[in-house]
């Protein structure tokens, strides 16, 4: 196989292993379940819940004329402002102290902002409000209380039933909660089917599309491979060109939820329960118009922990306890998280089946981003420049490899003119001769193939990495998005610099790299502007990869002008003796 055949299978095995991936995203994982160790048993599983039921968890709940207005209150600490409302009875909102809710574009001429990251913003239903049957969360209306380690929700229901939440602030954008449902009375009582609310992940501002939204959850074993992780998001109707159904409800899980999380590209809140839950519930909703330009309402994704019917004894209480994370998709903080509570929280992060590359890559740089001072897009040109010189060795053994096979082309020629009518010997002879001369016809293609996975992992890594939003680079006012200087007048087409750039020198490095010994010349053209295809694709990406993408090329081409003038030994003398057939040799 020539260097264009495995080029042609190596980018139609990637796709597949991209589309593999994908689709394990939106097709549910069903691990073993595990032992459930509640004080209270559960009569039965949840049944699956039809759409119709769905979309009306989905709605407002409440009943705001039965009682009193809604209350508000507010507890701060060092990283967020938590809101709490007494309708539901949870986390109205949290706003991250530290990060701006919208980050100023030159080419929109925005001015900045005093406003701050919001999580759950515009959502109808607060974090850890109760789902269910009326006659179990009534009119939706609870009791706030501040306390000295956080706040209290209390509500009395006929026929004796006490439900109460506790928050207590914590670290880390940590809130941990715990949850009962008291039997007062001197009879048992039939609890309907509960869903817990984890949140409502929702678009960071009406330039936010929603194509990273979605909800998450993970069954917390101790091998990362096997952890169950799923996805929901009804915005994505296509998977690249393909067409596909979004899901109007996503329901998994068999008694093995450890976390559940809903997020969009760069936040989540994370509900981490004690005992693992029973399964997570996800449907979309609608949210507040944010704009008087938009045509229609956003739409938000809404995740909750779901809990069995069950009986609760007279004078008994069934308790929970809920560890919930509010903040930045920040893998660092996200990793300390998974340690503490054995259940690999960083998997939020989803950076799939590559994510040791992309790991890699994040840690060293935010190390190189601490040590030095230098600004992330620095940071990504130092990193890339480590990278190509860590493959100098074997790029400059490739180079060598080719350069031996070009002085073979005129007897690979010969051979092939020899044998074109039994291409068993010519392939014989041909690999006879590269033994010969110590060369590989896979040795080109060889460096492309073992920094394919560090391109991915590139790729996978900018998607959600909190540390490159803002991050600014000459002309760039942040690396997480393409890198527009205007709108092109009369067919509002964005000008993206660093694309056209990264364009360029990928169709620079194409033209000044020699073609492989025997290629045809339609399949050397069609290598020579396949550039084109990869700025078509990335051409609205993020300016991180681009810039990284770019820097990557030119030193590529550098390379190629240091080594254009090695040297190699004179090919070998290979006497071409007659060959017997192989099917005659001696066994």
């Amino acid at each position: 196989m020539d260097r264009t055949g495995i080029i042609v299978v190596t980018l139609c095995a990637l796709l597949l292993g991209a589309w593999f991936i994908q689709e394990q995203k939106y097709q549910a994982q069903r691990p073993p379940p595990a032992p459930s160790t509640g004080t209270v048993a559960p009569a039965a599983a949840p049944a699956p819940l039809a759409p119709a039921a769905a979309a009306a968890l989905a709605t407002p709940w409440f009943d705001p004329g039965a009682g009193a207005p809604e209350t508000l209150i507010t507890l701060t600490n060092a990283e967020a402002r938590y809101t709490f409302s007494s309708r539901g009875g949870g986390l109205k909102s949290v706003q991250l102290s530290h990060y701006p809710d919208t980050i100023p574009l030159r080419w929109k001429k925005q001015m900045a902002t005093n406003g701050y990251a919001l999580l759950n913003s515009g959502a109808s239903t607060p974090v850890l409000a109760l789902l269910g049957d009326p006659g179990l969360v009534g009119d939706g209306n609870f009791t706030l209380t501040q306390t000295r380690a956080g706040l209290r929700a209390e509500k009395n229901l006929p026929g004796g039933l006490r439900l109460l939440k506790e928050f207590r602030l914590g670290s880390n954008y940590l809130l941990t909660a715990t949850v009962s449902l008291e039997n007062t009375s001197h009879q048992p009582i039939a609890l309907p089917a509960q869903q817990w609310v984890v949140g409502t992940a929702t678009p960071m501002g009406p330039d936010d599309d929603g194509l990273y939204l979605g909800a998450l959850w993970c069954d917390g074993t101790n091998s990362p491979q096997d952890c169950a992780v799923s996805y929901f998001s009804p915005s994505t109707t296509t998977f690249f060109v393909f067409p596909r159904t979004p899901k109007t409800v996503y329901q998994e899980g068999t008694g093995n939820v450890a976390w559940a999380a809903v997020h969009n590209q760069f936040f989540t809140l994370m509900a981490m329960p004690q005992e693992p839950a029973q399964q997570l519930v996800a449907v979309p909703v609608k949210l507040p118009v944010l704009t008087a330009t938009q045509s229609a309402p956003p739409e938000g994704v809404q995740a909750a922990l779901l809990y069995p019917a069950q009986t609760l004894p007279a004078g008994q209480t069934l308790e929970r306890n809920i560890t919930l994370y509010a903040g930045p998709k920040e893998y660092r903080t996200l990793a300390l998280i998974g340690d503490q509570f054995k259940n690999h929280a960083d998997l939020v992060m989803q950076f799939g089946f590559f994510g040791f590359f992309a790991k890699g890559l994040l840690l060293a740089m935010n190390w190189l981003h601490d040590a030095t001072t230098l600004g992330y897009g620095w940071v990504i040109v130092l990193i890339t420049v480590i990278i190509k010189a860590l493959f100098w060795p074997l790029t400059a053994a490739s180079t060598r490899s080719m350069k031996r096979m070009q002085a073979l082309a005129p007897e690979m020629a010969a051979l092939k003119e020899k044998y074109k009518d039994d291409l068993q010997k010519f392939t014989q002879k041909q690999w006879e001769v590269y033994k010969k001369n110590k060369v590989s016809p896979l040795s080109g293609c060889l460096p492309m193939l073992i920094q394919t996975p560090i391109f991915i992992g590139f790729f996978t890594m900018i998607q959600s990495a909190i540390e490159l939003r803002g991050a600014h680079f000459l002309w760039v006012s942040d690396l997480s998005k393409p890198d527009t200087l205007f709108i092109i007048p009369g067919i509002d087409f964005p000008f993206n610099l660093l694309p056209l750039l990264m364009g360029a020198s990928m169709l620079w490095q194409s033209l000044i790299t020699p073609a492989a010994p025997g290629m045809d010349p339609a399949q050397a053209k069609m290598m020579r502007y396949l550039p084109l295809v990869f700025l078509v694709f990335l051409y609205n990406y993020s300016a991180g990869l681009a810039l990284y993408w770019t820097v990557n090329n030119l030193l590529t081409i550098l390379q190629t002008k240091l080594t254009k003038n090695i040297t190699v030994p004179a090919p070998a003398t290979v006497t071409v003796s007659p060959l017997t057939p192989l099917s005659k040799k001696k066994k």
